[in-house]
């Protein structure tokens, strides 16, 4: 039977949960790096049990982490993150020039083909990659040539937080930064060129048909239709396609357009999943109610998803990495919270359980379906 491996970073340390096909009962392993802020953790697509995490302190600085036995043990790999030649600068908060500083890494991002090869997206934004197993890491600093001195923070930092690579083509990769924009390469991270025509940000871009500036917060796709991209914005719930040359808004009747994750069902590529939350000044659902929006027509038409969540007095977020789905025939929905809950579905969504309840704020979620 197969079986569930579910990696939860949090604000003090990385949790692995398991279960069976079944997913009723769970070992909780954790916590790992116990006191660190762990932004992201996630496995090889190619070797499940090779996982690298994103440990992070305000007083000792990043450490990225591999495991070799699906988390059983770790040690501390290469940690230099230096930006290729001279950065420059980019559009600081008051409208200024800023320098480059590179502060953490947000995303760590395996390859679909090879588990020594991993993407990192960091802030201040840019993109790494490492070939030998996060030993060494080196930018793709042609990113930075995609009008970065016109990007600028959002209210968590200036952060390349998704990175999406084509399951079809390993040579193309899309990837949001907060608040700059969408960004896609079509030649392995050689060249780059901003993909957010459609998109619009009225409060922040004076200018509507601005290329950069935009605030996207998660980008998902359909490993069988990777030109279908799916995106959460600041405001705006959005669709592209086309590989992101030209977006339309599929918020529809949601109750608010504002939030962080969106995903895409594992096994029918127009139901995908949004958690809305009242506002970019109130990071908690509407009505103090937590529900799981789901659309089965790819966007437009959403039902609220509530059997077995909180729906009442309810004021937590779901951050941006915060949900993952399997791959199991009964597609599992997975999500996390600030309160420290991680919830699960074990059929697409229509019921939910606490499958842990008292971690801290919880940062990321990804699922492993494992033979």
């Amino acid at each position: 039977m197969s079986r569930v491996r579910v990696l939860v970073g949090t604000r003090k340390g990385a949790f692995v949960l398991t279960a069976d096909g079944k997913r009723q009962n769970w070992n909780v392993s954790g916590p790992h790096f116990a006191g660190w802020e762990i932004y992201h953790l996630k496995g090889s697509p190619k070797n499940p049990d090779r996982l690298y995490a994103s440990q992070s302190s305000g007083w000792f600085g990043q450490v990225i982490q591999r495991s070799n036995d699906g988390g059983k043990t770790w040690e501390a790999v290469g940690n230099k993150f230096a930006y290729d030649g001279n950065p420059g600068t980019h559009k600081w908060y008051d409208g200024t020039q800023h320098p480059w500083e590179f502060k953490r890494v947000w995303h760590l991002e395996p390859s679909l083909s090879d588990p020594d090869t991993v993407y990192a997206g960091v802030e201040d934004a840019a993109m790494f990659r490492t070939t030998d197993g996060a030993q060494n890491w080196h930018e793709l600093p042609a990113l930075r040539a995609a009008k970065g001195n016109l990007w600028q923070p959002g209210a968590g930092g200036m952060c390349l937080h998704t990175i999406v690579e084509d399951p079809r083509n390993p040579q193309r990769l899309f990837i949001a930064i907060s608040a700059a924009g969408a960004f896609r390469s079509d030649d392995g991270g050689q060249s780059w060129r901003p993909i957010n025509k459609g998109l619009k940000s009225p409060s922040e871009l004076p200018d509507p048909d601005a290329e950069v500036g935009h605030c996207v917060h998660r980008i998902a796709l359909h490993p069988s239709r990777p030109d279908v991209l799916f995106m959460q914005k600041h405001w705006d719930v959005m669709r592209s396609d086309n590989a992101g040359d030209s977006w339309t808004e599929i918020s529809g009747d949601l109750p608010s357009d504002f939030g962080f994750p969106i995903d895409v069902h594992a096994h029918d590529p127009e139901t995908i999943y949004v958690v809305p939350i009242k506002s970019d000044s109130e990071h908690f659902p509407p009505d103090g109610k937590l529900r799981v929006y789901r659309s089965k027509t790819g966007g437009n038409q959403w039902e609220a998803l509530t059997k077995g969540l909180p729906q009442r007095d309810c004021y937590v977020n779901v951050l941006r990495d915060a949900m993952s789905v399997d791959s199991l025939d009964s597609c599992g929905i997975y999500f996390g919270t600030t309160g420290g809950q991680v919830y699960a579905s074990a059929d697409s969504g229509d019921n939910w359980n606490p499958i842990v309840s008292h971690l801290p704020a919880v940062f990321s979620v990804e699922v492993q379906t494992l033979q």
